[in-house]
């Protein structure tokens, strides 16, 4: 009798197992602060505004904590794994939150299933380099694949704790090179050309600006974990602001020093002249560190790419949780593991769909880092980039609904309104200059931009499905689970 209850199926996540430490880890790493400084901020300040970069990047953390504001405001009202898609439903309804929890689900599985390509590639290159080991792109992949499945499936605070690890060593890196540049004064000298309105507005700030929220995605992974998160109310908008101010912070300090390092007036000359601008921090390591920082900053950049695998899979699952447990996915999704009280069916399935679709662009012999990384992750930064729009009105609309005024219209209206705008004014030149963030030609590009509204559509129809099954579910989609 005993065994059977122990192995009873449960639909509860494993509640209390996070601090704010741990969550503001999980955030960082699905940021993936070493890959943006070395991986996507050198193609951004090529193709944006260059030496203004620092400065974009201070505007995107002001629009964040805009988007903050009201964001934590509703999370002392929802506590729900659904995130984004829980906050939809509460504030627009049961339809527009079944169109969320789809697009969501699209979102997090592409940005996790893409960054298999980028640790495939870099994890099979540093393998030749270093060790002589001819190894493809896809055996790293499915063996990096493999351990994702096994952290994921067990207990969440595993998971937390081989991610605080890699990200306390990215950072280190980094400030340890940052420092490094200051010391010598950089190419001509410290300077400040990066904050000056002209360098702000100078290049194509557009395109820098698409650069920089990528950079972000992951930070509103708070939410996804409050219903695991110890006293939920206080820590998740701590770990909102703090994930914001610090990675925000690395950022502005880190790419004025790569700034500094290369000369303001130099640099895209410099990165242009690359034939892998990716290459450009390990050539500023070698010219102001040395060779043993490189190498380290080479075996992170491994190490920080698995930990955005590791933190992605572990929101796409909890997504998968929280639609099949609310009756939008079939119910299998929405229960927890008898031990570890994960959700493992999500995990499962996470796992397996990443497996199919990294199979077939082996199969087409495509690029890992041209087609898997850059198609895929870029869908994901647009998935994000509405669902936060989505949510901004969703938080108006859910402090409009409520006869108590708990908050001040600065922060439930006018913030909200404002970086909703500026989001959609991001998401806008984000689908138009698709092309260029592909590299893939107007067909392909356009034809991954409509993967969106397809998945949008199927979870509206999904929605209106179990409305006319189960009306009492529906109604209560998002709802706060705790």
């Amino acid at each position: 009798m005993s065994v059977a209850l122990e192995t009873k199926p449960s639909s509860e996540l494993r509640q209390g197992a996070l601090g704010l430490g741990f969550i503001v880890f999980f955030v960082i790493s699905a940021a993936g602060p070493l890959v943006a400084i070395a991986g996507g901020f050198p193609i951004g300040i090529m193709l944006g505004n260059g030496a203004g970069t620092p400065s974009l990047i201070i505007a995107t953390v002001a629009i964040l904590l805009m988007f903050a504001a009201g964001y934590t405001a509703m999370s002392r009202h929802i506590t729900n794994a659904g995130g984004f898609y829980a906050f939809t439903a509460r504030g627009l309804g049961g339809t527009a939150g079944g169109a969320a929890a789809l697009i969501a689900l699209l979102g997090y599985n592409a940005m996790q299933i893409g960054l298999y390509g980028m640790f495939g590639a870099v994890c099979s290159g540093f393998l030749g380099t270093h060790f002589g080991i001819d190894a493809p792109w896809w055996v790293c992949a499915f063996a990096a694949m493999l351990s994702i499945a096994v952290l994921g499936y067990r207990q969440i605070d595993l998971s937390a704790k081989v991610l605080s690890l890699l990200v306390f060593g990215e950072y280190i890196v980094v400030l340890i090179l940052d420092i490094a540049i200051l010391k010598a004064g950089g190419a001509h000298g410290i300077d400040f050309v990066s904050f000056k309105p002209r360098t702000f507005l100078g290049g194509t700030p557009a395109i820098g600006f698409l650069f920089c929220f990528a950079s972000f995605i992951g930070f509103e992974a708070t939410t996804i974990y409050s219903e695991e998160a110890k006293d939920p109310k206080r820590t998740v908008p701590l770990a909102t602001y703090i994930s914001v101010l610090l990675i925000g912070g690395f950022y502005a300090f880190s790419l004025w020093c790569i700034v500094i390092g290369a000369g303001s007036a130099d640099i895209v000359k410099t990165l242009s002249a690359l034939a892998d601008p990716t290459t450009f921090m390990y050539s500023l390591s070698d010219h102001y560190a040395n060779r043993t920082l490189t190498a380290a900053m080479s075996v992170l950049f491994i190490t920080s790419v698995y930990a955005g695998l590791l933190a992605f899979h572990n929101s796409a699952s909890r997504y998968f949780y929280a639609s099949g447990r609310e009756g939008l996915l079939p119910a299998s999704l929405g229960r927890t593991h008898a031990s570890h009280s994960s959700p493992h069916i999500g995990s499962l399935w996470q796992s397996a769909i990443a497996a199919v679709v990294v199979l077939v662009f082996v199969v087409m012999h495509a690029d890992p880092v041209l087609t898997l990384f850059s198609w895929l992750t870029n869908v994901a930064t647009l998935c994000i980039i509405a669902l936060m729009a989505l949510s901004s009105a969703a938080v108006i609309a859910f402090f409009a609904s409520l006869k108590s005024r708990e908050e001040g219209a600065l922060r439930v209206v006018f913030f909200p309104l404002v970086s909703g705008l500026a989001l959609l004014a991001v998401l806008v030149l984000a689908i138009v200059n698709f092309p260029l963030l592909t590299g893939a030609g107007p067909l392909v590009s356009y034809g991954l931009t409509a993967l969106m509204p397809v998945f949008a559509v199927a979870g509206v129809v999904t929605a209106l499905r179990l409305r006319s099954r189960d009306r009492h579910a529906f109604d209560r989609l998002g709802s706060s689970r705790l």
